[in-house]
């Protein structure tokens, strides 16, 4: 087995039918996405867990399945807990709504290793946020169960209560959405979620991998939005 298909292999327990055919059809060029995959993806600012969990949340928002799903797959196989990516799954309800979170359903399937295929990810927000504590049993939910509180309150504080410490920090969702505008492109919009990440102590070396991970889901031009808003 080729090292592409060993790595790819080691992350995902198998070997994804698009990675078999770029090596089938041009074994070089899988080798060096490999090992430009591999560097970014390696520990540094962020963590290989925290950036497959960003990846997650990027891809709910952009309603992108595939990505998501082999995200999570890696994401758990760091380490990752499910409050943990239930966190990570709630942001992207800011930029995408309901239809974000009926993805994020396909996630949290796939990390609780459900048989059933047939998960129900219909309703409105307090029937999904039901539905989500509902499937993650015996794990910790005190977070979500605040947020469907201030859902059935009415609150209007509901998208701020999303960015609060919880298990996942408030930095780290700051720069999740940074990235969900920078997958779609939107730079100015991503850029005011850098300057305010900045306000709140996230580093230009953690801004730097989230665009290179972002440009890893989206292309060269995912880095080029990124690269406006560096100093």
């Amino acid at each position: 087995m080729s090292d592409g298909l060993a790595y790819f292999k080691k992350i995902y327990d198998v070997v994804p039918d698009w990675v078999q055919k770029m090596h089938d059809y041009h074994a070089d060029a899988l080798g060096h996405y490999t090992a430009l995959r591999s560097d970014i993806m390696k520990d540094g600012s962020l963590s290989t867990k925290e950036k497959d969990l960003l990846l997650i949340g990027m891809n709910a928002a952009r309603l992108y399945e595939r990505s998501m799903v082999y995200h999570t797959k890696s994401a758990m196989n760091q380490g990752a807990t499910i409050p943990e990516l239930v966190e990570y799954l709630l942001i992207p309800y800011v930029y995408n709504g309901e239809e974000a979170l009926k993805m994020a359903f396909k996630s949290l399937d796939c990390a609780l290793s459900f048989q059933d295929s047939s998960i129900e990810d219909d309703g409105s927000l307090e029937e999904i946020l039901i539905r989500m504590i509902q499937l993650m049993r015996n794990e910790d939910t005190s977070f979500i169960e605040k947020l469907l509180e201030c859902v059935r309150a009415g609150d209007p504080m509901f998208v701020e209560n999303l960015f609060k410490e919880g298990f996942v920090s408030s930095k780290l969702k700051y720069i999740l959405m940074a990235g969900i505008y920078t997958v779609e492109l939107q730079g100015v919009a991503a850029g005011k979620w850098i300057d305010a990440g900045r306000e709140i102590g996230v580093s230009e070396e953690e801004l730097v991998e989230m665009g290179l991970i972002s440009m890893l889901t989206a292309g060269i031009p995912a880095w080029f939005e990124t690269s406006d808003s560096l100093l």
